[in-house]
């Protein structure tokens, strides 16, 4: 009969036993997941540090200045001036072409400067490339004027075509065709024309 109760008090003994320990982990587990919810987000174990996005930046126009000739009358003779005119270029001739409108526009009214091309002379086309320059004037640009109106038109043209880069070689043609003689005096030119070989060529 002891040996039974024994035996019992044993039993209830390692049941209680247990008991705590299921009490004791089962706490544990609660505590832990409870706990690993808060914990911090860990660093990027590359230790690389992100950088915001960086806006766009769309690269401006490519501005040039070319220059527009215009003739400036002095004591004996006329000179070639410049006028700068400031183009945000997107095509490759498109500065040129730019300041070749300027320049068949003519002078500003108030201006004391003058041009001897014919009004109504208009581009027909332009090309630069290879460090030659095509201009392609219409007709009008050959009427009218004497020797010295004829070679400061040809110097305007030659000068603001090189205006971008004064060692081009200038090609002048009318409507299409290489212009060889200018004018009823007969004006030969020489082609292709610099600015050296029309400073050595052609005084104004």
């Amino acid at each position: 009969m002891k040996g039974q109760q024994g035996s019992n008090r044993i039993s209830s003994g390692a049941i209680a036993a247990v008991s705590a320990v299921v009490v004791a982990v089962g706490g544990g587990v609660a505590w832990f997941t409870t706990h690993s919810s808060n914990t911090p987000t860990r660093p990027n174990p590359s230790g690389r540090i992100e950088q915001p996005a960086q806006p766009s930046t769309k690269q401006p126009a490519n501005e040039q200045t070319p220059n527009v000739y215009w003739l400036k009358p002095t004591d004996k003779n006329v000179t070639l001036v410049p006028q700068p005119v400031r183009v945000a270029s997107i095509r490759p001739n498109q500065p040129l072409e730019a300041a070749f409108q300027s320049l068949l526009a003519g002078p500003p009214t108030d201006a004391t400067n003058s041009t001897t091309i014919p009004k109504g002379t208009k581009l027909l086309g332009l090309k630069a490339e290879n460090d030659e320059v095509h201009v392609n004037l219409s007709e009008d640009f050959t009427s009218g004027g004497g020797s010295t109106s004829m070679m400061g038109r040809v110097g305007q043209v030659v000068y603001t075509a090189t205006s971008l880069n004064p060692k081009a070689k200038v090609y002048i043609d009318v409507n299409g065709k290489p212009l060889d003689v200018l004018g009823g005096e007969g004006l030969e030119l020489q082609q292709p024309l610099t600015r050296e070989s029309f400073d050595k060529n052609y005084q104004l």
